[in-house]
């Protein structure tokens, strides 16, 4: 029969423990870069006039919605 001790762990904890906030800043920064490139591509656009959004396929209502789809794909 198999005696497995649950108290042990193979990685010590201070390894687990800054992994973990290793991850946590890194998704911090993923996630303010993708807000700042979401924001520029947003400023970008709105200086564009109706008709040139439109050359590009887009009207004026779909900025906000493309900024947001930006931001989400960090």
């Amino acid at each position: 029969m198999s005696v497995f001790e649950t108290n042990r762990s193979s990685v010590p904890l201070g390894a687990v423990s800054a992994f973990g906030v290793t991850s946590l800043v890194e998704r911090a920064v993923a996630s303010v870069r993708a807000w700042i490139l979401a924001r520029s591509t947003t400023k970008a656009l709105e200086k564009l006039s109706d008709r040139e959004l439109e050359d590009i396929g887009l009207i004026r209502g779909d900025i906000a919605d493309l900024a947001e789809r930006l931001a989400a794909r960090r």
